[in-house]
């Protein structure tokens, strides 16, 4: 017995103190070092356009206590390190006495119906804003002329009729999926250069309802407009766009002259849609794709062009009505080489017998789990 005391003060004495690892940091540190500004006093911070801002090491600040408890915090809300967390608390208005160094401001989960003009008045340095989940309907012209940092705003889940008027140029991120938005003005978007990721599914979005110019300026990578009202690819988006997702529309053709915009196109969704037709030539003017989806259409055979996009590693056709898979649909023939492999085909729930396939019709994939062939039920 003596033996196993001694032993067990030896491992005590040699233990070393025990130390949280990396992954345990609180998150908020982790997103207050994403927000931190180079310089607080230098409100014109032109030459940063990216979505999230590079900021310089800062010498390492004492451990704060859990929340702040300083009187200046709205009463039910939580206050740490910058971010104010006000969510599911039922509350009907944006509250006051909101610390005017705050950095990130949370509302989702309430009933708030309204921006009213002072509601952000002194948030000059708010970098982001969320108001998904409220009863939000209206927006005060003049709302958000104080946020002129601000670089998201989630507004997704309310009651907005349109797109906010007069939104702060800085705006990296916009999401304001569904609500009831019929109509993006020509003036919707003027002068956020900076605006890199549009969010607008779930709207009543009709063709018509997109004015000309609408996107005019605007350096925007990803764009998604599914579950709306869409009955052809839209013309007018902006020509930088690396992701298009349009899926669950009424798209019923694709035509030629539809992707010629969009020349670094990577990705593009058109799931869930009733497209019978791709015009040829209509996929050769996306050479840099990556990745298409055309599952759920009304497809009768695989789209033509896919030999020659080089780039092109995922493409979806599974639940059309292709009948039949010609040898040379899918791979290039000749002298001419694929730089990227398929690691996905996906033709399942057709009515093709693949019995009748020939194998060398898949000879540019990386292996027999990137085909999904099945068969067809009715």
């Amino acid at each position: 017995m003596k033996e196993y005391v001694l032993f067990y003060f030896l491992a005590l004495c040699s233990a070393k103190p025990f130390v949280l690892p990396p992954k345990y940091m609180a998150l908020n540190d982790l997103m207050l070092k994403d927000m931190e500004d180079d310089d607080d006093d230098d409100d014109d911070d032109d030459d940063n356009n990216s979505l999230l801002p590079f900021k310089k090491t800062v010498p390492l600040r004492p451990t704060p206590p859990p929340f702040d408890m300083s009187p200046s915090c709205p009463f039910g809300c939580q206050c740490y390190l910058r971010v104010v967390q006000c969510s599911d608390l039922g509350l009907t208005s944006i509250p006051d006495k909101i610390p005017h160094d705050t950095r990130l401001l949370d509302l989702q989960n309430n009933k708030i119906k309204e921006i009213k003009e002072k509601d952000l008045q002194g948030l000059s340095s708010l970098y982001a804003l969320f108001l998904n989940n409220n009863k939000l309907y209206k927006v005060h012209p003049k709302a958000f002329q104080p946020t002129k940092k601000l670089r998201r705003l989630y507004v997704s889940h309310n009651q907005l009729t349109e797109i906010p008027s007069n939104l702060p140029k800085s705006l990296a991120e916009l999401r304001i999926h569904d609500n009831k938005v019929k109509k993006i003005q020509k003036d919707a978007f003027k002068g956020m250069e900076s605006l890199h990721v549009l969010e607008m599914s779930a709207n009543p979005l009709e063709n018509v309802g997109i004015e000309p110019g609408a996107f005019e300026g605007l350096t925007v990578y990803h764009v998604r407009i599914a579950e709306a009202k869409l009955t052809s690819i839209p013309k007018g988006l902006p020509s930088s766009i690396y992701e298009l997702h349009l899926d669950h529309n009424k798209i019923s053709a694709v035509e030629l002259e539809d992707f010629i915009r969009y020349k670094d196109l990577q990705r593009l969704g058109l799931g869930h849609n009733k497209i019978k037709d791709i015009e040829n030539g209509s996929l050769a003017n996306i050479p840099n794709i990556r990745e298409i989806h055309l599952e759920n259409n009304k497809l009768k055979k695989v789209p033509s062009g896919l030999p020659d996009l080089k780039y092109l590693q995922v493409i979806f056709l599974h639940s059309n009505i292709i009948g039949k898979v010609e040898v040379n649909d899918f791979c290039p023939t000749g002298t001419r080489l694929k730089k990227s492999l398929y690691s996905g085909i996906s033709l399942f729930s057709n009515p093709v017998k693949h019995w009748e396939v020939q194998p060398a019709t898949f000879r540019c994939i990386l292996g027999r789990t990137s085909l999904h062939l099945g068969n067809f039920r009715k």
